[in-house]
């Protein structure tokens, strides 16, 4: 109930608060605009509107917010709290960038005597309407930054503040890097089109000076906040940060994809002009710039990143998780290498199949533009693919506990099964098609190039075939080579079922039996007392016999110094907890006359609040990849 009122009382909050900075931004606005107030009554009265509806909202929602965290140190630590502050700083901080990036673009425009309104934000707008966002949200911002460091110095307990904190780090850096991209790309594009000696239609001379703005505004964001990022990598939480390995796993991975689409485009447009196309100098060499301009800052982003990726990678203290992170980055490229790859294989063939079956294809400009598509798809997917593929199947193949952590590995078996579900759903689509055409024209059916359609239906249901057969081959030796080394560590295993009676190791042998029939139990009797020669990699007892043990064997199980396997059970005045914050709550639960529930588990040392930051910053990190990946896509299909 605690967390739900939370969020009602800081939703409500973040709101209002929005409704009153931009209803006194416009209200400003009207003010120091003459015009506006004789010509556009409306706006007056809407900001006055949205200033005595939001100030009493917010205010009421606010203060209930202070004095809560005031009282108790649960609602002054909560996630959602840090989630408020940052959120409100973002809701401040990025409008007024944004408003300071249309005034210095403007005045830059201006200055080269270029109409301001092609400006890339806020064209329309006066250097009166940006400095009065800007100063407003500065001075809003400016408050809840203050009373966020007053937090920081009385929090009890930061970890989840440093969640968002790092959240809220990693959200400048990418909103820098992006527009130092952005600026960069536009900044290389023009440098193409005046190479082309600025043929007709190009890009004007504002595209020069918008990227120029963005590289001033973009800049200095990303390279200060990047720095604070690097600067507290001191720190062991920051270094085993997943939201820092996924962020570098983003960028790396959309620079590999954006890179390999402008360079197959790239290639495709180099093949083009080769087979004839007929383009003058001056078109083509503008033509070139968009995959080039694209493809060399995020050629750029691609090893910087990757080589911070490595290091991230080297933080890892614990080889098997390290080899892990590295598989999951090379399996991602693999499949993606993979895909291109087929694609190109996959075109080849039914260009070879079109010029069989017509003649008239080898004069057409079909024949250039399909042929280009494929090389240029192979170029970029082949190589990709034998680069990424061959190092995680050496591992794999490998006699050794590298070989064997590779063999086990969820990351490889959801790579492999994966590539089997592409290969029989795309082989049953190219089986129908093929069997479909053969019936249908022994029907007497209308099916125009019998021969033609039947072989390329054939030739993509043999290189599905191939993919599924070579894939299966190696999730069958995986299986083998792993089948033969778990059985070894299994037989030579030493567990030791403690049999403090009650039917207990009757229930033990049976589970076993079932999940684990290799391992091999030896089982001794408590009553009996431990036997001093007794050696055991792991004992089994049940919960009452770790509570209560027998005087005999007490001393030896207090002496074992291998792995205790408790069994929980079912005990009168007995509730087995997972950590002190489940023994706090369920104590306050049975004062306030709840029932409580023993059992249920609770992730050590993580807030739900810590969940909700993630997954913010996946859908984050997904958007961004989005517009990479259609990025790519409008620069293949040419739109």
């Amino acid at each position: 109930m605690k967390t739900i009122r939370r969020l009602y009382f800081y939703a409500v909050a973040i709101i209002s608060i929005e409704v009153v900075t931009w209803g006194v931004i416009n209200l400003l606005r009207s003010i120091f605009s003459a015009d506006k107030i004789t010509n556009d009554a409306s706006t007056l009265a809407g900001a006055l509107a949205l200033i005595f509806v939001g100030v009493p909202i917010f205010l009421i929602h606010w203060l209930w917010a202070q004095r809560a965290s005031a009282k108790d140190d649960e609602e002054k630590t909560a996630g959602i709290r840090a989630i408020f502050f940052y959120g409100i700083l973002l809701g401040m901080l990025i409008p007024a960038v944004q408003n300071l990036l249309a005034l210095i673009d403007r005045t830059f425009l201006s200055a080269a005597n270029i109409y301001v309104t092609r400006a890339i934000v806020g064209g329309t707008q006066t250097w009166v309407d940006n400095l009065i966002a800007i100063v407003v949200n500065l001075l809003i911002a400016a408050y809840f930054w203050k009373t966020l460091q007053d937090e920081w110095r009385a929090l009890p307990e930061t970890e989840a503040f440093a969640e968002i904190l790092r959240l809220y780090r990693f959200i400048w850096m990418l909103y820098g890097l992006m527009m130092v991209i952005y600026g960069a790309q536009q900044a290389l594009n023009y440098v193409f089109t005046l190479s082309a000696g600025n043929v007709l239609g190009a890009l004007g001379r504002e595209t020069a000076v918008n990227a120029i703005a963005l590289l001033v505004v973009g800049a200095p964001i990303w390279f200060f906040s990047w720095k604070i990022l690097q600067d507290v990598l001191a720190d062991s939480s920051e270094r085993e940060s997943y939201l820092r390995l996924g962020i570098l796993y983003l960028l790396s991975l959309g620079g590999v994809i954006v890179v390999l689409t402008a360079g197959g485009n790239l290639i495709y447009m180099l093949l083009m002009q080769a087979l004839g196309e007929g383009k003058k100098v001056a078109e083509f060499i503008q033509d070139i710039g968009g995959p080039i301009s694209i493809g060399v800052p995020f050629a750029v982003i691609w090893a910087y990143y990757g080589k911070w990726l490595d290091q991230q990678f080297a933080f890892d203290e614990d080889s098997p998780r390290r080899a892990g992170k590295k598989r999951l980055y090379f399996y991602i490229l693999s499949f993606l290498g993979l895909a291109a790859t087929l694609f190109a294989v996959i075109s080849l063939f039914s260009v070879v199949i079109d010029l069989i079956f017509t003649r008239s294809y080898l004069s057409s400009s079909g024949f250039a533009s399909a042929l280009s598509t494929a090389l240029g798809a192979l170029a970029a997917g082949l190589p990709l693919w034998l680069l990424t593929w061959r190092p995680v199947q050496a591992d794999a193949l490998a006699e050794s506990s590298v070989g064997d952590h590779a063999r086990r590995s969820v990351i490889r078996k959801t790579y492999l099964y994966l590539v089997l579900f592409a290969s029989v759903i795309g082989g049953m689509i190219s089986g129908g098609t093929l069997i479909f055409t053969l019936i249908n024209s022994a029907l007497g059916g209308d099916v125009s190039d019998v021969a033609k359609s039947a072989l390329n239906s054939l030739q993509i249901l043999v290189w599905f075939v191939v993919l599924l057969l070579y894939h299966l081959s190696a999730l069958r030796n995986d299986g083998a080579a792993t089948a033969d080394t778990l059985e070894e560590k299994q037989k030579e295993f030493k567990l030791v079922v403690l049999d403090g009676g009650g039917g207990f190791v009757e229930s033990v042998k049976a589970t076993f039996a079932k999940r684990a029939p290799k391992l091999s139990l030896t089982v001794v009797n408590v009553n009996d007392g431990g036997p001093a020669d007794l050696q055991a990699d792991a004992v089994v007892m049940s919960g009452s016999l770790a509570m209560n043990p027998p005087e005999k064997a007490g001393a030896w199980i207090r002496s074992f110094n291998g792995i205790r396997l408790i069994v929980e059970e079912d005990l009168a005045g007995v509730a087995w907890m997972n950590d002190l914050g489940q023994a706090a709550d369920s104590a306050k639960a049975m004062a306030e006359g709840q029932k409580i529930r023993p059992h249920a588990s609770r992730a050590k040392g993580t807030s739900a609040w810590t969940y909700v930051a993630y997954v913010f910053a996946a859908l984050f990190a997904l958007q961004l990849l989005f517009m990479l990946t259609m990025l790519g896509v409008s620069m293949v299909a040419g739109f």
